[in-house]
């Protein structure tokens, strides 16, 4: 293979310098002239070519050691540019090869580089999940915290709720009880009255039977009085006698009045008694009504336990869902950094 550069007129100039030193002008000598540039195959054609110009007039006859040299010269160029080839095919190979290897490397590189950068990006969201699993745990442990409290509420507002029930059947029973006592009593009392009406009825016409007996009598101790005016003595005894009769029924007829006026006293009290159990069932129905106040104010507490109960599973399920992502992750960044160190120890 010519080199670029090489000319001719190059060599002839090396050569003539060769023969003008007394020096043979053999193909290592040119070349070495040349600054040991220059193909020997190129070197030796182009002296050849000067040697046909040169057409042999001026040249002695070489010798059979020359003819030797030259021929060994010639084997040695023709071996050396073989040499040359297989160099030249084994250097393209091995640069091929090397191109190839480097181009391997480099893949193999950028591969370990996404590899890498994969693997720290999946770090990065492992750490994350770490830290949202941590918030999630930190919320799952507020969530617990606030479902013990929640809990606790609800046992207190249970307790209270059955309080307030049996507060509230205790309360039933009672106004049940003034009910029926308030009947019992009206009954007894409107009993009590129509006895003590029919009573004082027939102590009145009691009373009035023995004034118009008096009455009666004081006529007939008058007409006896006129009658016998002339008997003051005996009359005087007689009337002396109705005097006392009269001062008895009199007597009698004011114990009657009293009688009337304690009858009117129970009946005053009794009006009293029933306007005090008239109070006493507006109580009872104000309790009832504040009653089913506490009722209607602790449904919407239950409604809020309800809420609070199913918030508290759906922060039950969204940890556990977080946990086996994390152990995913974990798992697949275990599975990538053995296949990365399988790598490695590969190449």
């Amino acid at each position: 293979m010519a080199r670029s550069g090489l000319y001719k007129s190059d060599v002839q100039k090396a050569r003539d310098a060769l023969i003008a030193q007394g020096v043979n002008p053999s193909v290592d000598a040119v070349r070495v002239a040349l600054g040991n540039t220059g193909s020997k195959t190129t070197i030796h054609k182009y002296l050849k070519e000067l040697e046909e110009e040169d057409g042999g007039a001026g040249r002695r006859r070489s010798s059979i050691s020359e003819t030797l040299q030259d021929l060994v010269e010639r084997l040695a160029v023709r071996l050396e540019d073989e040499a040359q080839e297989r160099i030249a095919a084994a250097r393209v190979a091995s640069d091929a090869k090397a191109v190839e290897q480097a181009a391997l490397l480099q893949a193999a590189q950028n591969e370990n580089a996404q590899q890498r950068a994969r693997v720290l990006e999946l770090q990065a969201t492992v750490q994350e999940q770490a830290a949202a699993l941590a918030a999630s745990r930190s919320d799952l442990q507020r969530e617990s915290t606030a479902r013990q409290v929640t809990e606790q509420q609800v046992t207190d507002l249970q307790q209270r709720l059955a309080e307030n029930e049996a507060h509230r059947q205790s309360l039933e029973e009672k106004h049940q009880h003034a009910r029926q006592a308030l009947e019992h009593y009206r009954q007894s009392v409107k009993e009590q009255r129509e006895a003590d009406i029919r009573r004082h009825e027939q102590q009145i016409q009691q009373v009035h039977a023995e004034l118009r007996q008096a009455q009666q009598t004081v006529v007939v101790k008058q007409e006896e009085t006129t009658r016998l005016n002339q008997e003051g003595a005996k009359l005087v005894l007689e009337l002396s006698h109705t005097k006392q009769n009269l001062y008895e029924q009199l007597t009698q007829v004011r114990k009657l009045e009293q009688k009337v006026d304690s009858l009117q006293s129970l009946h005053m009290h009794a009006s009293d008694t029933e306007r005090q159990l008239v109070s006493k069932i507006a109580e009872a129905e104000l309790l009832n009504e504040q009653l089913n106040n506490a009722n209607d104010q602790i449904a919407p507490i239950k409604v809020q336990v309800r809420e609070l109960e199913l918030l508290l599973a759906q922060a039950n399920a969204k940890a556990q869902a977080q946990e086996q992502i994390g152990e995913q992750l974990r798992a697949y960044l275990d599975k990538i950094a053995a296949t990365s160190t399988a790598s490695e120890d590969g190449k």
